[in-house]
């Protein structure tokens, strides 16, 4: 072993130290989206697709009796974890490991689990069930940034601030109606994901194939019986059986795995934007994220205090938006009614922009509510630049005053460009005004109202009202609920 190598931990019983923990488990997503990807809520989720089938199977005639029902329904979360990975080490078959594992402890039941089905009945719907969970959980967490944004933007409304395009200075805006914007990205996102709740469907009781053929053979040919049996188990399992795919390969389509991931990536998009805006005012020194009175900023520079929170978000929101290829693809590559090599990319794909996307939020929400706003540097750095965007104003001023239009173009330009290359050549301050002020077209003008920032901000005051009336606040009513969770980061 050289001096750079490590030693190697190769005994079974190995501590969470000497083996790799996924950071968005450790660092990053709440324990609720964590639970809903959990081995439990998966494998109980199964037990539960299981109950439902027997359930609706008996009462469609087959034989099946209460005492095997009752069996499975008292076996609904009770998983020998242990028992199952011995079956699935010798059988090679996740879903059949879990028939055994359950059949174990409901052995009357053991003749009908699972009856008629194929792994995908447990598979597809247990993922679109959790989906469809998690999928919930995003969008009150982007109500609750909404919520946050829109309260901070209320209190901000009449603030002006400098406005940038092209990152260079520009008309000026308000502090509240800047707000609005990072809010009305997320409104847009909460609306793709809402829409994606709305239209996800059940795979429900297809077959191998998806041709039910499985089903129709169990209930003698009777076509009437086999799409009861169908909606009869999707509704067991709390979707409106209006809801259902019409038809499916073996699998629910995969192409709704991309648009999915598609919604949580425009999420993850809104919330970048967010956070690289506070990163680049953080460097104005107008905003900044909380800082906490033990935090490190830099090892090495003690002053520092860096937008550590809002770089983490463009992080994990880097992640999130990188994972939507992936999707796509596997939909593409599946042959005909459906191929293996969507199984071990899935278990990555699906739950990681979830737990990257819950992460990214719950720090978003927690930047949001404690946003800093030193409001003399916001004046200071905007009153740098006025002069500059007050001068068709002072132009107006003059020409009321009986100059002439184009004369005094002419002398504001020139005196603008002179004090602008003062600023940069020597980083002396912005004399225009002076300058202005000594030059007999602007005698009898008084320069110091004509530079009243509140003249230049239009209606983003307005604006912000109209924002949190239109939008914030139905979003605040539907998610009632969920607007006063408490978000506790882990580092």
């Amino acid at each position: 072993m050289t001096a750079w190598q490590l030693p190697v931990n190769t005994d079974t019983a190995m501590t969470s130290h000497d083996t790799y923990v996924s950071p968005l488990a450790s660092r990053n997503a709440s324990p609720a989206m964590q639970a809903i990807w959990s081995p439990q809520r998966k494998f109980a989720t199964w037990r539960r697709l299981w109950l439902a089938l027997a359930e609706s199977e008996k009462q469609l005639g087959l034989d099946i009796s209460d005492r095997q029902i009752d069996e499975l329904r008292q076996h609904l979360d009770d998983i020998d974890f242990d028992a199952a990975a011995a079956y699935e080490k010798k059988l090679r078959h996740d879903v059949m490991a879990h028939v055994h594992a359950l059949g174990d402890v409901a052995p009357n039941a053991r003749p009908i689990i699972h009856l008629g089905a194929t792994s995908q009945y447990v598979n597809c719907n247990t993922e679109l069930i959790l989906i469809r969970d998690a999928l919930q959980l995003i969008a009150g967490k982007l109500a609750a940034a909404i919520d946050a944004l829109a309260t901070f933007a209320t209190e901000h409304r009449d603030l002006p601030t400098l406005g940038f395009t092209h990152y260079q200075p520009a008309q000026p805006t308000t502090v509240g109606k800047r707000a609005t914007l990072w809010a009305q990205d997320l409104a847009i996102a909460l609306e793709e994901i809402e829409h994606r709740i709305d239209s996800l469907r059940f795979r429900g009781v297809k077959g191998t194939t998806g041709t039910q053929a499985s089903f129709l053979a169990l209930l003698n040919n009777d076509h009437d019986k086999v799409e009861q049996l169908d909606a009869l188990v999707t509704e067991k399992m709390g979707w409106d059986p209006a809801k259902r795919f019409a038809v499916t390969g073996q699998t629910y389509p995969r192409v709704i795995d991309g648009l999915v991931a598609a919604s949580l990536a425009a999420a993850a998009s809104a919330a970048a934007k967010f956070a690289t805006d506070m990163r680049l005012l953080s460097n104005r020194k107008e905003l900044e994220e909380p800082f906490e009175t033990s935090q490190i900023g830099s090892s090495a520079m003690p002053y520092k205090r860096n937008p550590m929170r809002c770089e983490r978000i463009c992080g994990l929101a880097r992640f999130v938006i990188g994972l939507t290829q992936i999707p796509y693809t596997t939909a593409a590559e599946q042959w005909m009614e459906r191929t293996l090599d969507d199984s071990s990319v899935r278990r990555l794909s699906l739950p990681e922009p979830f737990l990257a996307l819950d992460g990214t939020l719950d720090i978003l929400i927690n930047v949001a509510r404690g946003i800093v706003v030193y409001e003399k540097t916001v004046a200071a750095n905007l009153n740098a630049e006025l002069p500059f965007m007050a001068s068709e104003n002072l132009l107006m001023a003059a020409v009321s005053n009986g100059a002439d239009r184009q004369e005094v173009h002419e002398v504001i330009r020139t005196h603008a460009q002179a004090a602008a290359g003062r600023v940069k050549r020597e980083g002396a301050p912005n004399d225009l005004i002076e300058r202005l002020a000594a030059d007999e077209h602007f005698k009898g003008i008084d320069l110091d109202s004509v530079l009243d920032a509140s003249l230049y901000i239009g209606r983003a005051p307005q604006q912000v009202d109209a924002f949190v009336s239109a939008v914030a606040d139905p979003i605040r009513a539907r998610y009632a609920g969920a607007l006063d969770t408490d978000v506790q980061l882990k580092v």
